[in-house]
């Protein structure tokens, strides 16, 4: 009898008439005893188990007819509730998208939890305790506040957890009790002292990452898994780039019209969430700026021919969205207002040195609007990869809040699906957002009166007319245009 003994494993089966069940066990340890079923009694003799060292007796009470066990047993651990934790930005709530657990399954560090869709990203959780699930609070696509419980976890080690770090269950229903004592952990943290658990100081050493450099979103200004992982892939951006260099995007297919469901009920009301209740809140505010347009034709036929030459040539091109993207950054520079913001009272201008360049994009959860951090800074083949990367993400749904924060200035392409000329409404608090049409060959008129065929994409830009006037974004749009139709231009302002 020298069989392992864990909690919830099957000891034996009680027959009974019609019906058959396993007990389960009710502590740890081996078997050391097992006492005899009396006759057709209900009742069975206590089971001795070793418990490290110690005799314990798991005792099985009355199974009765209804099913129903009762057993007396040992707690693995103790059981506290794994909370939302904030995700920044702002977000309160978020859309419980997959989970990726169910009650009884064994978790360890950094296991993937549940994948939630707030109105911005989408957002893997992981776990932070090794131990068992015990409870689910939610279902797929209910809605999940901050600070409030995911799920019950049981422990393997209580020492694995402080009581800063989780409240227990029974105490998930007392808000105001968490928020005084969130302003005490608050007040608890000691300047310049980094935050994290061993295995994440562990992943740090590994890779000579220092922690007082990687930002935190945990709790408490705690350093989480990802927070780490996202730095370290920051920090090997640069090496990516070279390994990569010359490696064009995935040409862009035609868009597919999205399938509609496969029935609609008549007059449901339908809630509005995730990305598209972050348009709503965007587009409203969006209506609040007065707004005017711009629009422009620009010839492609130079940039048509550098990419096909190098198609020529063997090489692997740029496409056209890297050009696009590093002209507007070249404009910026020299009218810094369209990188700009203005605050909340419309009392001051507040310019931004990085170009966080962004282009929107059409995916299944609604609009995004991912952005290339510090264009300025990078070469097109940097942008290249970048845009390709975040291109990816989107249309995996996986983008980051990193990913889709902190744009300054807008691109949106919609003549990949098409259209000519459009009226593009501001990305609040940007103030400036240009469209691009369709780029179409039609018949032009050479400086010598022949007839030429040029490849024409139209431009349509909306700016915010309370900083802006109308002459700076013709002004811009002129240049940004002169980079388009003469690329060679650029390599004088490439650094």
């Amino acid at each position: 009898m020298a069989a392992t003994l864990k909690i919830s494993r099957h000891l034996l089966t009680n027959l009974r008439s019609k019906i058959s069940p396993r007990l389960p066990a009710g502590c740890r340890g081996y078997f050391s005893t097992l006492n005899k079923v009396h006759g057709n009694s209900n009742l069975v003799k206590p089971l001795s188990a070793n418990l490290n060292g110690r005799i314990n007796q798991c005792n099985l009470i009355n199974v009765t007819p209804a099913r129903q066990l009762r057993i007396s047993s040992l707690s693995l651990g103790k059981i506290i509730a794994f909370n939302l934790s904030d995700i920044g930005e702002g977000i309160t709530e978020v859309n419980m998208k997959e989970w990726f657990v169910t009650v009884g399954d064994t978790v360890a560090q950094f296991d993937n939890i549940c994948e939630v869709q707030s109105d911005k990203a989408s957002v893997t959780i992981t776990s932070r305790y090794d131990g068992v699930v015990r409870k689910l609070y939610h279902e797929i696509d209910d809605i999940a506040r901050v600070g409030l419980p995911l799920i019950d976890i049981e422990l393997e080690d209580d020492s694995a957890v402080s009581e800063d770090d989780a409240s227990a269950p029974e105490q998930k229903d007392t808000p105001k009790e968490s928020t005084t004592s969130t302003k005490m952990d608050a007040e608890n943290v000691v300047p310049n002292k980094v935050l994290t658990t061993p295995a994440v100081r562990k992943i740090a050493m590994e890779n000579k990452i220092d922690l007082s450099k990687v930002p935190a979103t945990g709790k408490g200004g705690r350093i989480l898994k990802e927070d780490v992982l996202q730095y370290l892939q920051q920090l090997q951006a640069p090496d990516a780039a070279k390994e990569l260099a010359f490696v064009p995007p995935t040409p862009a297919t035609p868009a597919t019209p999205i399938p509609p469901p496969a029935s609609i009920e008549d007059g449901v009301p339908v809630p509005i969430r995730g990305i598209r209740k972050a348009m709503v809140k965007t587009m409203t505010a969006a209506l609040k700026v007065p707004q005017f347009g711009y629009r422009d034709e620009i010839s492609m036929n130079a940039l048509h021919d550098l990419i096909a030459k190098w198609k020529e040539n063997g090489s692997n091109p740029v496409g056209m969205m890297p050009f696009v993207i590093k002209a507007a950054s070249l404009a910026l520079r020299e009218y810094p207002i369209l990188n700009s913001s203005v605050d909340e009272n419309c009392e001051n201008i507040i310019y931004k040195n990085s170009h966080n360049i962004g282009f929107a994009m059409d995916t299944e959860q609604g609009l995004v609007v991912p952005n290339i951090k510090n264009v300025q800074e990078l070469s097109l083949v940097d942008i290249s990869i970048e845009f390709q990367r975040l291109r990816e993400l989107g249309i995996a749904g996986k983008l980051g809040i990193n990913d889709l924060s902190d744009g300054t200035f807008t691109l949106s392409n919609i003549g990949s699906i098409g259209g000519t000329y459009m009226h593009p409404v501001i990305l609040v608090p940007q103030v400036v957002i240009g469209a691009l049409g369709r780029t179409q060959t039609i018949p032009k008129f050479n400086q010598r009166g022949e007839v030429y065929p040029a490849k024409i994409m139209c431009v349509s830009w909306s700016a915010d007319h309370r900083i802006i006037e109308g002459a700076v974004m013709a002004r811009f749009s002129n240049l940004w245009k002169s980079f388009i139709e003469h690329p060679h231009l650029m390599l004088m302002h490439l650094k």
